[in-house]
């Protein structure tokens, strides 16, 4: 295949690859969405309570801190072993695959007793650990398919997808619902199914590491850190940004449905990521990272004071969207290569990890006053933005 011949060093992207990978990234981000959505109706009709549900999403969130980090780690090992991580992505894959279609049937096709309720717990937790097997070590082929400067472009089209698809989850629910379990789990796992055998298809060969030289390639531990700190506050800060910016908005709007308007602006955060990942690809990344939290936090001042009106609005989609783009290709640039995807796992992990902190802490984040809740998240991207800062000087050669 001639685009197996390309490399990102002549051509920048390998943008077929990169298409692929997105669409990997998709079909997580639906996966997720279709879980979110049935996970309490699920539980309610195994004769939990639906509150179990926010609890659950907590503890996989957790999970995520230790899990992520540490199936990336692996399948940097066996990359360097065996000079491809695919076997370890395509197994994830699978398992989670499994998993994500024995959830509804578990429901819809047994009885409730006292041993096969305390199955679903163990089974939605298990297809959980299971996508966190594949997501960092796919993700980290980003680093294979862009030059170290065209990261941000190649990031872009991830974000995009994977922000189309989150933009609906507020005007798609009935629809979704309405399509019944097993059917939207089946969809949503040979989805996945087939995102991973078109990334397999045409990702090009990999060269087997020199492992002499790997082995003596320690973990950059400083590193590590600053990707989990900019995790924790890249987190906090869209966290606490889009809870304050949904009720700023149904303020503006005087309306208690609002699920139109934040369509349209996920649909803009998402194709914002397009020239947010050009211009990061122009200056550098974490130049163009540090401008964002800047203009972020500017535009969460403006809000502050004169409420969610356009120009507001406009500030922060612009800031934030290179804030969300960079991320990955700020943790794949902080890396040595042959360690891409224990860094992208750490800053997935700290993200998750991140969240469910922040849901323990504010249980009941609804009620908290946007006013204080854009205080937390600038503080929280200012956070964000020194890890930045201090990450650039530190970058490592590695593309």
């Amino acid at each position: 295949m001639e685009a197996n011949k390309q490399s990102p060093s002549s051509t920048g992207v390998l943008w077929l690859q990169v298409a692929g990978l997105a669409a990997v990234q998709g079909a997580i981000t639906l996966s997720w969405l279709i879980y979110t959505l049935y996970l309490p109706q699920l539980l309610v009709k195994f004769g939990f309570s639906a509150s179990l549900a926010a609890g659950l999403l907590v503890l996989e969130n957790a999970l995520a801190l230790v899990m992520e980090p540490l199936f990336g780690g692996l399948s940097d090992r066996y990359k360097i072993k065996l000079g491809t991580s695919f076997p370890f992505i395509s197994l994830g894959v699978i398992l989670s695959s499994a998993l994500f279609i024995a959830i509804p049937a578990l429901v819809t096709l047994t009885e409730p007793n006292l041993v096969v309720q305390s199955l679903l717990p163990i089974t939605v937790i298990a297809w959980a650990l299971a996508m966190t097997v594949f997501r960092s070590p796919a993700i980290a082929l980003l680093g294979r398919y862009a030059s170290r400067q065209q990261l941000p472009l190649a990031a872009s089209l991830l974000t995009l997808a994977g922000g189309f698809i989150s933009a609906f989850r507020g005007i798609a629910n009935k629809f979704i619902l309405g399509l019944g379990p097993i059917f939207t789990f089946s969809i949503g796992s040979f989805i996945l199914l087939m995102a991973a055998a078109v990334l397999r298809y045409v990702n090009p060969p990999e060269v087997p590491s020199d492992r002499h030289n790997a082995e003596e390639l320690n973990l950059p531990l400083p590193d590590l850190a600053l990707i989990c700190a900019t995790g924790f506050g890249v987190a906090w800060g869209s966290r606490f940004l889009m809870d304050a910016l949904g009720k700023l908005l149904k303020i503006e709007f005087n309306a208690d449905n609002i699920d139109f308007i934040m369509l349209w602006l996920g649909l803009l955060m998402a194709f914002a990521a397009i020239p947010a990942g050009a211009f990061a690809a122009k200056i550098g990344n974490s130049k163009a990272m540090l401008l964002g939290v800047a203009t972020t936090i500017l535009g969460m001042v403006i809000m502050l004071y004169i409420g969610a009106n356009l120009a507001s609005v406009i500030i922060i989609i612009a800031g934030f969207s290179v804030i969300v783009n960079g991320a990955v290709p700020f943790a794949l640039g902080l890396m040595p290569r042959k360690w891409s995807g224990l860094g992208i796992g750490m800053y997935f992990g700290s993200f998750g990890g991140a969240m469910s902190l922040l849901a323990l802490i504010f249980p009941q984040l609804q009620e908290m006053t946007p006013g204080i809740e854009l205080i937390g998240g600038a503080i929280a991207f200012l956070f964000a933005g020194v890890c930045v800062w201090v990450g650039k000087s530190q970058t490592a050669e590695q593309f």
